[in-house]
């Protein structure tokens, strides 16, 4: 019996030697390293992963600023273009509108000037008309006295001094009729102005 059972454990102490170093059981100091290398692959794909998704989101991140950058540029350009648009088209208008300004301004001083010239000339003229009846009828009472012949000579001088008259007033009323025609231009001109400027107004408000 002694010696069966020394020879099982003798086959059992043969086997168990013969056994590969990856089928014998393992101890507690091969069990700790593998456990070790396990939680080390663990370690290294989260920080493979985290890695990755802070470089997407960064990627991303940066795409949505570069994005956001063109266009802020894209605006500022829109911006600047159109203010330069809208200033080039004031300084037209205000160009347009000086520049009728001036010609009403010059219309204005023409009729200014045309009206004194027709004041003074009708003055004048009116000046004229009673120094020339006032010598008519001095020249009228001096013939009187005198001769019938001088009374003809009146008459003569009257008819002329009427003449004359007539011409004056004539003068007078084309004058005026030329000032009221300027004025009227004027007003025309300034008219049109006005509508010019009110329709590139609206224009530029619409």
């Amino acid at each position: 019996m002694q010696s069966v059972h020394s020879h099982k454990r003798l086959r059992r102490n043969s086997v168990r030697f013969r056994l590969e170093p990856h089928q014998r059981r393992a101890g507690p100091k091969r069990r700790f390293r593998s456990d070790l290398r396990a939680d080390a692959a663990v370690v290294v794909v989260v920080v493979v992963v985290v890695v990755v998704v802070v470089a997407v989101v960064t990627a991303a991140a940066a795409v949505v600023v570069v994005v956001e950058i063109v266009e802020e540029v894209i605006v500022v350009v829109v911006v600047v273009v159109v203010v330069v648009v809208a200033v080039v088209v004031v300084l037209a208008v205000v160009a347009v509108v000086v520049v009728e300004v001036a010609v009403v301004v010059v219309a204005v001083a023409v009729v200014v000037v045309v009206v004194v010239v027709v004041a003074a000339a009708t003055a004048a003229t009116v000046v004229v008309v009673v120094v020339v009846v006032v010598v008519v009828v001095v020249v009228v009472v001096v013939v009187s006295a005198a001769t019938a012949a001088a009374a003809v000579l009146v008459i003569v001088v009257v008819a002329a001094a009427v003449v004359v008259v007539v011409v004056v007033v004539a003068v007078v009323v084309v004058e005026v009729v030329v000032a009221v025609v300027v004025v009227v231009v004027v007003v025309v001109v300034v008219v049109v102005v006005v509508v010019v400027v009110v329709v590139v107004v609206v224009v530029i408000v619409i």
